[in-house]
């Protein structure tokens, strides 16, 4: 092969492995330490949390905002997940954060939570505060966090939904192996 082709060809690949990376929505290493859930102008079914308090927990922290189609999507799949791992160990974590002028308002998101049947703790994110302690950019965002209090995974937008749920999985083992 000559080089000119297989510095072309090597060029190409590099861009296509680039791009089905990006495209699949999930972030491929570990965030590492905890970021902090300070900030939030609110709770909702609950009293303020905070991950360092969560640990020995498997988190789910899931940034959304009520008027978000994706959102509104992905939904399902974490009020089932909040539901069928909840004994298991795992807190998912809601955190509202306002895209639009209205959804800052505290008493249209309860009244979301409330039609929407989320039962797991919201934040209120109105300041962008955990948003920025993330350092999210996006909605929906999952991201989970093992009992040692590490981000261990995150996943962006829709969809993956039997990925994220096999991630789960694999950290409340883990997290059932040190107890």
């Amino acid at each position: 092969m000559r080089p000119i082709t297989f510095l072309f060809t090597s060029l190409l690949l590099a861009f296509a492995l680039t791009a089905s990376w990006m495209a699949s929505g999930e972030s491929k290493q570990p965030a590492g330490a905890t970021p902090s859930l300070a900030g939030a102008v609110e709770w909702l079914n609950s009293p303020p949390l905070s991950l360092e308090a969560l640990k020995g927990k498997v988190v789910l922290v899931d940034f959304w905002t009520y008027d978000c189609i994706n959102c509104r999507r992905a939904l399902p799949y974490v009020n089932t997940w909040a539901k069928r791992y909840e004994k298991d160990g795992l807190v998912v974590i809601g955190v509202h954060t306002p895209e639009y002028a209205f959804e800052h308002i505290p008493a249209n998101v309860k009244e979301q939570v409330r039609k929407l049947g989320i039962g797991y703790p919201v934040a209120i994110d109105n300041n962008y505060a955990i948003w920025r302690s993330f350092d999210n950019q996006y909605w929906p965002a999952h991201y989970l966090i093992d009992a040692k209090g590490h981000v261990r995974y995150s996943h962006f937008g829709e969809g993956r939904y039997e990925a994220q749920e096999q991630v789960i999985e694999v950290l409340l083992n883990e997290a059932r192996a040190i107890q």
